[in-house]
């Protein structure tokens, strides 16, 4: 068996590294690049969580090598410290106090006096949270309640309005908890993020793409009427269905406007099982809120025809590859995967169980909402029919 040799990446390439992560490849990809597994990458990642450290770099205030060297030689000629100083063009009591805490005198040199100052200026600031334990344990209830830390940022400033003391961004929420060097939050609370990653993916990272199908006597989303794009007008809705493991599946719908979704127990994939079941749902919302109802080209609308003839909705297509057309929906799909994970049987889940499910995502407030519910928000457009 021939064994490969411990590689110890160069500055050069863990530069590459991170460049290569941050614009979204994979652990696989990058790793072929060095013929290591997924599994090599990962471990240089990981004591950061995933998130690129700061390059350090000196002050240009701070003494140089150069300089040093110059005191250095300055000492062994026996100048004194103001002709030091003036030839080096700094304050003697600059030059003092470097002599003073590298060894004096006698002691003094100029390459370790420079090492010693660069280990001296690494002391990490604390973050707010860690100064912070009564807004450290709010925001640790508020992760368990599977609140983003976006949500929770924004719910803050809500909350104590004229207190900044109490403001913390989302992004320190997430450093904090794939930083575990920092010893604020705790490493569990990750299993309430929507992703549940181990380490922080990159914003850029390709989300993929399901494939779509043909569908007669469609109806194109450039058909649609402009008051329906703007999100001013409620009652126009974006569905989909999230799939799962013995071919069981789950309808989702997301109205527009609001944001407020709604989630529909299917018996199966056909068109016959997908239509009769949103009909059904349909029938629990006032007609002045299910206007139209914007899908992909899967084929299990393909029957859209019976449904808006018996719900009087009218149905709209995507363009093909292109998912960000419903893009409320898309989203939407992905927090469910926080209680739906991909690979589990849907079938186990009674409609009541969906409907609870359904209830917590719309009482969570929403960043596009300016963190308001979608459940108030829903809330409002009915109570303005009546």
């Amino acid at each position: 068996m021939v064994y490969r040799t411990r590689i110890r990446y160069t500055p050069a390439q863990k530069a590459d590294i991170w460049d290569r992560w941050q614009k979204g490849e994979s652990l696989c990809s990058i790793g072929r690049l060095f013929d290591r597994p997924s599994s090599s990458i990962y471990n240089m990642l990981a004591p950061t969580g995933g998130i690129r450290p700061l390059t350090r770099k000196r002050s240009r205030l701070a003494l140089t090598l150069f300089e040093r060297e110059e005191i250095s030689r300055g000492i062994v000629a026996n100048f004194s410290i103001r002709s030091i100083a003036a030839n080096l063009n700094r304050s003697p009591s600059t030059v003092s106090r470097e002599i003073k805490r590298n060894g004096g005198y006698d002691s003094y040199r100029a390459t370790q006096s420079d090492q010693s100052a660069w280990d001296r200026a690494h002391r990490p600031k604390l973050c707010k949270l860690a100064c912070n334990q009564p807004l450290s344990r709010l925001v640790a209830t508020k992760l368990q309640l599977n609140w983003s830390p976006e949500q929770i940022a924004g719910w803050l400033k809500i909350k104590y309005p004229k207190d900044e003391s109490n403001y913390v961004s989302h992004e320190t929420i997430y450093r904090s908890l794939f930083v575990q060097a920092r010893g604020v939050l705790k490493k569990e609370l990750q299993q309430y993020l929507r992703s549940q990653r181990a380490i922080r993916r990159s914003k850029q990272a390709r989300l993929k793409k399901n494939g779509l199908g043909q569908i007669t006597n469609m109806v194109s989303i450039s058909e649609r009427p402009a008051s329906v794009e703007d999100r001013a007008v409620p009652g126009h809705w974006e569905g989909d269905l999230i799939a799962g493991s013995k071919n069981s599946y789950v309808a989702t719908l997301v109205e527009r406007h609001s944001r407020y979704v709604m989630l529909v127990k299917v018996k199966n994939k056909d068109t016959e099982s997908v239509v009769t079941a949103l009909i059904k749902q349909s029938k629990k919302l006032p007609n002045e809120l299910y206007k139209s109802l914007t899908w992909d080209r899967g084929k299990e609308l393909a029957d859209h025809q019976r449904f808006k003839m018996e719900t009087n909705v009218d149905v709209y297509f995507c363009d093909p590859s292109s998912p960000w057309q419903r893009g409320s929906n898309e989203n939407t799909n992905r927090l469910l995967r926080q209680y739906f994970p991909k690979g589990t049987d849907l079938a186990v889940h009674s409609q009541t169980k969906l409907n609870a499910v359904a209830r917590q995502l719309n009482e969570r407030p929403r960043k596009t909402l300016k963190y308001e519910t979608p459940a108030d928000r829903f809330k409002a457009c009915v109570a303005s029919i009546h």
